[in-house]
């Protein structure tokens, strides 16, 4: 954007230079051909009528004077020199001509009348002020000087013609007005290519959102196929993949659900032919393990049904449900305590996160003692579910391990061997299928928080 703003910048400034230069070079060739138009009308009329004719052409930027003698040049600068040539050019080399100086001057001098007397000075200096009975000067605003060019011709008849040509220079609010055109197109430039870098951008903005999202959503609306040829193409690719991406997983869920329902027929058959057996310790214990099998088998389907959105949504009493999951929690010997409450009902999988907040609760109760403390909270578009507890906490490195599938902490949370391994895998990812997610936080003071956050609009 910079690079744009100042090749507009050097345009603007060389474009300006330009005019006044091709400005410049305009007016001293109307100039020469105004001093030669007057040349030969004078040489045409009747000495008689041409005092007459010369009164009437001796006005701005033109003041001509016929008393005044040939002057013998003393040199001339290149300026000069040039115009004499241009001069020469319309005038032909029969009429006597040549050019005194070619100076600035200020602007007042274009209305005073050359001197009626010949001047014995030199003809570049400036003609004496008009007496007071003279017509005065008209008053104009001051301005940049004007540049004078001091020429003279030679009639026919000897008589000699003094031209004194006004040139106007560059108008004193040039720099104002190049100045103001620069933060016009500047303005105009930065806004454009603001508009057309934010046009381009945004489909890359949607595209790295879509990127990072996927891993925590993969049933997220697809990428808008819009935008230009390539980014089009590489959001059609996205897409692609993850159409793929969902059909393996799905694929590999459905044959993993397969394998884990096949199983329950052999536990059956065991569990029957069991029964069949007196009482004793071995039935127990052989009967604990089915019962561990069994357990195992409805976290794996649990874990491989979590954010998949088969379940229809609804609109959830997150309230009710919440009190629902701390009855059961105290059930089983938790010492529940609650606060906050959500404003409004949320959009959700109802079975599917009533199993995410009792698998929370159950962690806390199982590793972090009987006192459970649970708040609610909504803020910045979000619903944020607090459950507490006083355990003894967990690493930083095993507060995101423990989300990995069948990981259990033998060292400290899970030396108890009660649980598959599964319950925070299975919240976090039917919380990710909400469009939210679970982290565990150090609790001041000692023990563990389980944040759970879904967005107010989740799906």
């Amino acid at each position: 954007m910079a690079g744009l703003i100042a090749a507009n910048l050097a345009g603007m400034w060389l474009n300006l230079d330009e005019r006044i230069r091709l400005g410049r070079l305009m007016r001293s060739e109307y100039a020469a051909q105004r001093i030669a138009e007057i040349t030969a009308l004078l040489n045409d009329v009747a000495p008689n009528d041409r005092a007459r004719l010369v009164r009437v052409l001796d006005a701005p930027p033109i003041r001509l004077s016929t008393a005044e003698p040939w002057q013998t040049s003393r040199g001339s600068d290149e300026d000069a020199a040039a115009f004499a040539a241009k001069l020469r050019d319309k005038l032909g080399d029969a009429t006597p001509l040549q050019v005194l100086s070619i100076q600035r001057v200020a602007r007042e001098e274009r209305h005073r009348r050359p001197s009626l007397e010949p001047a014995p000075t030199r003809l570049a200096e400036p003609p004496p002020p008009p007496p007071d009975g003279d017509a005065p000067p008209r008053r104009e605003p001051r301005g940049a000087p004007l540049t004078r060019i001091l020429a003279q011709t030679r009639l026919s008849d000897g008589s000699v013609l003094t031209f004194r040509y006004f040139l106007p220079g560059p108008k004193p609010d040039t720099p104002l007005r190049l100045f103001g055109w620069l933060a016009l197109i500047g303005a105009s430039v930065t806004l454009l290519s603001a508009w057309a870098v934010r046009r381009l951008t945004r489909p890359l903005a949607l595209f790295s959102d879509a990127a990072t999202g996927l891993a925590r959503n993969l049933d997220q609306p697809p990428l808008p196929e819009s935008g230009p040829a390539e980014v089009a193409q590489a959001a059609r690719a996205f897409n692609a993949m993850q159409t793929e991406l969902k059909r393996y997983l799905a694929t590999r869920a459905d044959m993993l659900a397969g394998i884990s329902h096949d199983l329950r027929l052999p536990i059956t058959r065991v569990r029957l032919r069991l029964e069949t057996l007196p009482d004793g310790p071995h039935k127990t214990g052989i009967d604990k393990d089915l019962a561990e099998m069994d357990a195992l088998i409805d976290d794996t389907l649990a874990f491989l049904r979590a954010g998949n959105g088969s379940e229809p949504t609804a609109r959830v009493n997150v309230n009710a449900l919440i009190d629902g999951v701390l009855e059961d929690a105290e059930a089983l010997g938790a010492t529940v305590e609650r606060h906050g409450q959500a404003n409004a009902p949320l959009t959700a999988r109802p079975l599917a996160l009533r199993r995410c907040l009792a698998n929370l609760v159950d962690n806390a109760r199982r590793y972090g003692g009987p006192a459970v403390e649970v708040s609610v909270a909504e803020t910045g578009g979000r619903l944020d579910i607090l459950i507490e507890d006083r355990g003894p906490g967990l690493s930083d490195a095993d507060r995101e391990r423990v989300f990995e599938p069948y990981v259990r902490l033998e060292a400290s949370r899970a030396r108890h061997t009660g649980g598959s391994g599964l319950g925070l895998a299975i919240a976090r990812a039917i919380a990710r299928g909400h469009g939210g997610d679970v982290v565990l936080l150090p609790r001041a003071g000692g023990g563990l928080t389980a944040k759970l956050t879904l967005p107010i609009a989740s799906a």
